[in-house]
Protein backbone atom coordinates (compact mmCIF):
# COMPACT_ATOMS: atom_id res chain seq x y z
CA UNK A 1 0.00 0.00 0.00
CA UNK A 2 2.85 2.67 1.08
CA UNK A 3 4.71 1.70 -2.63
CA UNK A 4 1.20 2.61 -4.52
CA UNK A 5 0.73 5.39 -2.33
CA UNK A 6 4.00 6.92 -2.97
CA UNK A 7 3.94 6.17 -6.44
CA UNK A 8 0.80 7.72 -6.81
CA UNK A 9 2.58 10.87 -5.08
CA UNK A 10 4.82 11.09 -7.08
CA UNK A 11 5.06 13.66 -9.91
CA UNK A 12 4.13 12.35 -13.70
CA UNK A 13 7.23 12.15 -15.89
CA UNK A 14 6.86 14.21 -18.86
CA UNK A 15 7.98 12.68 -22.44
CA UNK A 16 8.47 14.13 -25.26
CA UNK A 17 7.08 12.24 -28.56
CA UNK A 18 9.72 10.87 -30.27
CA UNK A 19 9.35 10.74 -34.28
CA UNK A 20 8.93 7.40 -35.48
CA UNK A 21 11.44 5.74 -37.94
CA UNK A 22 11.13 4.14 -41.30
CA UNK A 23 12.63 0.47 -41.33
CA UNK A 24 13.49 -1.44 -44.32
CA UNK A 25 12.33 -4.57 -44.50
CA UNK A 26 14.86 -6.47 -42.09
CA UNK A 27 14.17 -3.94 -39.53
CA UNK A 28 17.19 -1.71 -39.87
CA UNK A 29 16.48 1.90 -39.22
CA UNK A 30 16.27 3.85 -42.86
CA UNK A 31 16.34 7.22 -40.84
CA UNK A 32 13.87 9.78 -39.03
CA UNK A 33 10.53 9.85 -41.04
CA UNK A 34 9.57 13.45 -42.20
CA UNK A 35 6.65 14.65 -40.56
CA UNK A 36 4.27 16.53 -43.29
CA UNK A 37 3.66 20.13 -41.98
CA UNK A 38 0.26 21.51 -40.48
CA UNK A 39 -2.01 23.47 -42.48
CA UNK A 40 -1.73 27.20 -41.36
CA UNK A 41 -4.84 28.84 -40.81
CA UNK A 42 -4.77 32.43 -41.18
CA UNK A 43 -6.89 34.63 -39.03
CA UNK A 44 -8.93 37.40 -41.17
CA UNK A 45 -6.93 40.54 -41.99
CA UNK A 46 -6.96 42.34 -38.51
CA UNK A 47 -8.18 39.89 -36.33
CA UNK A 48 -4.90 38.88 -34.39
CA UNK A 49 -4.30 42.19 -33.62
CA UNK A 50 -7.44 42.88 -31.90
CA UNK A 51 -7.03 41.95 -27.36
CA UNK A 52 -8.48 39.16 -25.68
CA UNK A 53 -12.24 40.72 -24.96
CA UNK A 54 -12.22 40.77 -21.24
CA UNK A 55 -13.41 37.78 -19.16
CA UNK A 56 -16.98 38.38 -17.83
CA UNK A 57 -17.20 39.89 -14.26
CA UNK A 58 -18.38 37.32 -11.60
CA UNK A 59 -22.30 38.43 -11.14
CA UNK A 60 -22.67 39.40 -7.72
CA UNK A 61 -20.12 41.68 -8.62
CA UNK A 62 -22.02 42.81 -11.76
CA UNK A 63 -25.49 43.33 -10.19
CA UNK A 64 -23.67 45.18 -7.16
CA UNK A 65 -21.94 47.25 -9.10
CA UNK A 66 -24.86 50.03 -10.11
CA UNK A 67 -25.55 50.14 -6.41
CA UNK A 68 -21.97 50.92 -5.81
CA UNK A 69 -21.98 53.95 -8.00
CA UNK A 70 -25.17 55.22 -6.92
CA UNK A 71 -24.98 55.03 -3.22
CA UNK A 72 -21.27 56.22 -3.71
CA UNK A 73 -20.27 53.28 -1.32
CA UNK A 74 -16.69 53.28 0.05
CA UNK A 75 -14.54 50.26 -0.67
CA UNK A 76 -13.43 50.09 3.32
CA UNK A 77 -16.36 47.56 4.05
CA UNK A 78 -15.44 45.21 1.40
CA UNK A 79 -12.28 45.25 2.42
CA UNK A 80 -12.67 44.21 5.72
CA UNK A 81 -15.08 41.44 4.82
CA UNK A 82 -11.80 40.11 2.65
CA UNK A 83 -9.95 39.94 5.48
CA UNK A 84 -12.24 38.83 7.60
CA UNK A 85 -12.15 36.10 5.07
CA UNK A 86 -8.29 35.69 5.46
CA UNK A 87 -8.39 35.76 9.26
CA UNK A 88 -10.43 32.62 9.30
CA UNK A 89 -7.67 30.95 7.25
CA UNK A 90 -4.79 32.05 9.39
CA UNK A 91 -6.19 32.32 12.82
CA UNK A 92 -7.68 29.46 15.08
CA UNK A 93 -8.59 31.23 18.15
CA UNK A 94 -8.46 34.80 19.81
CA UNK A 95 -6.78 35.58 23.30
CA UNK A 96 -8.33 38.74 24.55
CA UNK A 97 -11.84 39.71 23.74
CA UNK A 98 -10.31 42.92 22.33
CA UNK A 99 -8.64 40.73 19.35
CA UNK A 100 -12.49 39.00 18.94
CA UNK A 101 -13.86 42.19 18.43
CA UNK A 102 -10.98 43.46 15.82
CA UNK A 103 -12.00 40.51 14.38
CA UNK A 104 -15.62 41.52 14.27
CA UNK A 105 -14.65 44.79 13.05
CA UNK A 106 -13.89 43.19 10.35
CA UNK A 107 -16.17 39.97 9.84
CA UNK A 108 -19.89 42.06 10.95
CA UNK A 109 -19.81 45.41 11.48
CA UNK A 110 -19.28 46.32 7.48
CA UNK A 111 -22.33 45.46 6.43
CA UNK A 112 -23.87 47.44 8.83
CA UNK A 113 -21.97 50.81 7.52
CA UNK A 114 -22.96 48.97 4.27
CA UNK A 115 -26.38 49.57 5.40
CA UNK A 116 -26.43 52.87 6.81
CA UNK A 117 -24.90 53.99 3.20
CA UNK A 118 -27.88 52.66 1.60
CA UNK A 119 -30.08 55.00 3.80
CA UNK A 120 -27.23 57.88 3.58
CA UNK A 121 -26.39 57.93 6.87
CA UNK A 122 -23.09 56.48 6.84
CA UNK A 123 -21.06 59.92 8.11
CA UNK A 124 -23.39 60.21 11.27
CA UNK A 125 -20.63 58.95 13.67
CA UNK A 126 -23.32 58.20 16.65
CA UNK A 127 -25.06 56.19 14.45
CA UNK A 128 -22.43 54.24 12.95
CA UNK A 129 -21.25 53.30 16.47
CA UNK A 130 -24.51 52.26 17.25
CA UNK A 131 -24.47 49.92 14.20
CA UNK A 132 -21.21 48.36 15.07
CA UNK A 133 -22.52 47.12 18.17
CA UNK A 134 -25.88 45.54 16.77
CA UNK A 135 -23.30 43.69 14.19
CA UNK A 136 -20.84 42.88 16.40
CA UNK A 137 -23.82 41.45 19.04
CA UNK A 138 -25.42 39.44 16.14
CA UNK A 139 -21.81 38.29 15.40
CA UNK A 140 -21.48 36.99 19.16
CA UNK A 141 -24.71 35.64 18.98
CA UNK A 142 -23.92 33.07 16.27
CA UNK A 143 -20.41 32.07 18.18
CA UNK A 144 -22.39 31.17 20.78
CA UNK A 145 -24.76 28.86 18.87
CA UNK A 146 -21.83 27.52 16.85
CA UNK A 147 -19.42 26.48 19.29
CA UNK A 148 -19.22 22.70 18.18
CA UNK A 149 -19.69 23.46 14.34
CA UNK A 150 -16.47 26.14 14.98
CA UNK A 151 -15.06 23.77 16.65
CA UNK A 152 -15.39 20.93 13.76
CA UNK A 153 -13.92 23.65 11.55
CA UNK A 154 -10.81 23.91 14.09
CA UNK A 155 -11.80 27.69 15.13
CA UNK A 156 -13.07 29.10 18.45
CA UNK A 157 -14.84 31.91 19.08
CA UNK A 158 -14.73 32.34 22.89
CA UNK A 159 -11.64 34.58 24.05
CA UNK A 160 -8.95 32.21 25.83
CA UNK A 161 -8.80 34.68 28.98
CA UNK A 162 -12.54 34.27 29.57
CA UNK A 163 -12.04 30.23 29.12
CA UNK A 164 -9.19 30.71 31.77
CA UNK A 165 -11.32 33.06 33.65
CA UNK A 166 -14.00 30.15 34.02
CA UNK A 167 -12.19 27.19 33.78
CA UNK A 168 -13.25 25.77 30.55
CA UNK A 169 -10.95 22.52 29.87
CA UNK A 170 -13.61 20.91 27.74
CA UNK A 171 -15.32 22.73 24.69
CA UNK A 172 -16.75 19.51 22.80
CA UNK A 173 -19.37 18.35 25.06
CA UNK A 174 -21.91 20.82 27.71
CA UNK A 175 -20.41 20.95 31.56
CA UNK A 176 -20.92 23.64 34.32
CA UNK A 177 -17.77 25.71 33.49
CA UNK A 178 -18.40 26.52 29.53
CA UNK A 179 -22.22 26.96 30.97
CA UNK A 180 -20.94 29.82 32.82
CA UNK A 181 -18.86 31.20 30.07
CA UNK A 182 -21.56 31.20 27.78
CA UNK A 183 -23.80 33.00 30.19
CA UNK A 184 -21.39 35.80 30.62
CA UNK A 185 -20.61 35.81 26.51
CA UNK A 186 -24.24 36.25 26.35
CA UNK A 187 -24.56 39.13 28.86
CA UNK A 188 -21.66 40.66 26.44
CA UNK A 189 -23.77 40.32 23.31
CA UNK A 190 -27.00 41.56 25.50
CA UNK A 191 -25.39 44.53 26.12
CA UNK A 192 -24.42 45.14 22.64
CA UNK A 193 -28.29 44.79 20.97
CA UNK A 194 -29.53 46.59 23.52
CA UNK A 195 -28.00 49.43 23.59
CA UNK A 196 -27.19 49.96 20.21
CA UNK A 197 -30.22 48.80 18.75
CA UNK A 198 -32.29 50.89 20.91
CA UNK A 199 -29.56 54.34 19.76
CA UNK A 200 -30.22 53.26 16.50
CA UNK A 201 -33.76 53.12 16.58
CA UNK A 202 -33.81 56.42 18.21
CA UNK A 203 -31.51 58.05 15.53
CA UNK A 204 -32.89 56.24 12.18
CA UNK A 205 -36.45 56.93 13.50
CA UNK A 206 -39.57 55.91 11.74
CA UNK A 207 -39.98 52.40 9.82
CA UNK A 208 -36.48 52.16 9.01
CA UNK A 209 -35.44 52.61 12.95
CA UNK A 210 -38.58 49.71 14.43
CA UNK A 211 -36.84 47.70 11.30
CA UNK A 212 -33.03 48.08 12.53
CA UNK A 213 -34.48 47.57 16.22
CA UNK A 214 -35.98 44.41 15.09
CA UNK A 215 -32.80 42.61 13.83
CA UNK A 216 -31.29 43.38 17.13
CA UNK A 217 -34.43 41.97 19.03
CA UNK A 218 -34.19 39.02 17.08
CA UNK A 219 -30.51 38.64 18.16
CA UNK A 220 -31.57 39.14 21.61
CA UNK A 221 -34.36 36.39 21.45
CA UNK A 222 -31.86 33.73 20.33
CA UNK A 223 -29.86 34.89 23.56
CA UNK A 224 -32.71 34.06 25.42
CA UNK A 225 -33.49 30.58 23.69
CA UNK A 226 -30.12 30.02 24.63
CA UNK A 227 -30.53 30.31 28.29
CA UNK A 228 -33.59 28.27 28.14
CA UNK A 229 -31.76 25.73 26.66
CA UNK A 230 -29.52 25.81 29.94
CA UNK A 231 -26.78 26.60 27.78
CA UNK A 232 -26.38 23.25 25.84
CA UNK A 233 -25.52 24.27 22.32
CA UNK A 234 -24.89 20.61 21.60
CA UNK A 235 -28.06 18.77 22.16
CA UNK A 236 -29.18 20.94 19.21
CA UNK A 237 -28.57 24.77 18.00
CA UNK A 238 -30.59 26.64 20.35
CA UNK A 239 -32.73 29.08 18.51
CA UNK A 240 -36.18 31.43 18.95
CA UNK A 241 -39.33 29.39 18.04
CA UNK A 242 -41.71 31.14 15.49
CA UNK A 243 -43.65 32.10 18.72
CA UNK A 244 -40.86 33.48 20.56
CA UNK A 245 -40.01 35.97 17.38
CA UNK A 246 -43.28 37.13 16.94
CA UNK A 247 -43.33 38.28 20.59
CA UNK A 248 -39.96 40.16 19.63
CA UNK A 249 -41.51 41.54 16.78
CA UNK A 250 -44.61 43.12 18.88
CA UNK A 251 -41.86 43.84 21.19
CA UNK A 252 -39.81 46.32 18.64
CA UNK A 253 -42.79 47.40 17.41
CA UNK A 254 -44.61 48.95 20.99
CA UNK A 255 -41.63 49.81 22.98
Amino acid sequence: MEATFGRARQPPRLTRDRPERDRSEDGSSLGRRRRRPRERRELPCGLAALPAPPAPAPAPRRELAPTIVEFDLPREPFLRLIEANRMDQRIAEYETWADLKGYCVHSADPCGRLVLGLLRRADDPALVTASDDVCTGLQLVNFLQDVPRDLDLGRIYLPAEDRRRFGVAELSRANEPLRRLLAFESERAASLLEGGGRRLRAGLGGRIGRAVWLFARGGLAALEALEAADYDVFTRRPSPSRARLARAAVAALVR
